[in-house]
C-alpha cells in the first residue's frame, strides 16, 4: 500500500496547500467519465486528501445517470499512483490504520468498488504497492508502455490490507504473484500483458484514446444490463465455482424471464448489423 519514494521524489505538501488544488479531476463527455489522480509532483501518491476526493468523485460518477463508463488514470507520465504517501504518514504508527481502512474515504479500492459502472484503469506510469491495489480494483486495465507494477509490502515490512495478497494470485497465478510480492521487483507492461494482468499495452500518447474507444463500446450497451452483468461476474468470482454456477442460474432465471421475444429479436438484429460494420 506504500509509496516507496524518497523525499526528493515526493515533496510533502501541507494540508493547506493540498486544499487549494484539485487532487482528483473529473471530466464527463458522451457518457464517459475520466477521473484523474492529480498529484503528479508526488507521483500521485495517495494522501488523505486525495483518498477522500477520489471517494467523492467515484460516488458522483456512480450517481450520475449520464455516466455509463469510467476511466481512472493518473496525471503525468511517471506514475498512475505510487501508493500511500509515506511522508504524510510519518513516524506515527497510528496512521497505519489507513492500510486496513474499510471506509471508501480512506480506502481507494473501496471507492472504486462502490461504482456500479465499469471502470477502465488507464495505467499511465508506475503502479506501486497501494497503487498496484488501486489498479487491480478496476474492471479492465489498459497500460501505456511507461506502465510498471510493483508490490513493495515485504520490503517496507507492512502487510497488505486492500486485497493485493488475494487478488493478484487469482489474476496471474500463485507462483507469479509470490515472485512479485516476495522480491518487490517491477513488472513491465509487456510482461504484465503476457501474464494476463493487463488487457493491452499501447503507446503512452495513445493511452486515453484507446481507453476512450473501449469506453464508448461499453457505453453503447444498455447501462442497466452492463451494471447487472458486472455485479453477476464480481459476485460469482468471490464464490467457489459450484456456488458461482448456482448463483448465475438464479440470476439468469430471474432476469431472462422478464425479457420479451421482440426485445431479443431487435437486439439480435442490432448485433448482426454491428458485426457487419466492424467486420
Amino acid at each position: 500500500i506504500w509509496a516507496d519514494l524518497n523525499p526528493i521524489q515526493c515533496p510533502n505538501k501541507s494540508m493547506n496547500e493540498e486544499s487549494m488544488m484539485s487532487l482528483v479531476l473529473t471530466q464527463i463527455e458522451d457518457g464517459i467519465a475520466v477521473v484523474t489522480l492529480n498529484r503528479p509532483e508526488a507521483m500521485n501518491a495517495l494522501s488523505r486528501g486525495l483518498r477522500a476526493e477520489l471517494a467523492r468523485a467515484m460516488r458522483a460518477v456512480d450517481a450520475d445517470d449520464s455516466v455509463r463508463c469510467v476511466i481512472l488514470t493518473g496525471a503525468g507520465e511517471r506514475a498512475f499512483t505510487a501508493g500511500l504517501d509515506l511522508k504524510e504518514l510519518g513516524a506515527d504508527t497510528s496512521n497505519l490504520g489507513a492500510a486496513n481502512a474499510e471506509s471508501a474515504d480512506e480506502n481507494p479500492v473501496k471507492a472504486i468498488e462502490i461504482c456500479r459502472k465499469p471502470v477502465i484503469g488507464a495505467i499511465n506510469g508506475v503502479a506501486i504497492t497501494g497503487g498496484f491495489e488501486v489498479a487491480i480494483a478496476c474492471d479492465i486495465l489498459i497500460a501505456s508502455t511507461n506502465a510498471r507494477f510493483a508490490d513493495t509490502h515485504a520490503r517496507v515490512g507492512i502487510m497488505p490490507g486492500w486485497g493485493l495478497s488475494q487478488k493478484l494470485s487469482r489474476l496471474i497465478g500463485i507462483s507469479r504473484a509470490k515472485q512479485l510480492s516476495f522480491s518487490g521487483n517491477f513488472l513491465d507492461a509487456e510482461t504484465a500483458c503476457a501474464w494476463g494482468l493487463v488487457n493491452s499495452v499501447v503507446p503512452a500518447n495513445e493511452l486515453l484514446m484507446h481507453a476512450k474507444a473501449l469506453a464508448r463500446d461499453i457505453a453503447s450497451v444498455e447501462p442497466a444490463m452492463v451494471q447487472t452483468y458486472k455485479r453477476l461476474i464480481d459476485d460469482g468470482y468471490a464464490l467457489p465455482f459450484g456456488m458461482a454456477m448456482e448463483h448465475e442460474a438464479r440470476v439468469s432465471r430471474a432476469a431472462n424471464g422478464q425479457v420479451s421475444a421482440e426485445e431479443v429479436e431487435a437486439r439480435r438484429m442490432a448485433v448482426i448489423e454491428r458485426g457487419r460494420t466492424q467486420g
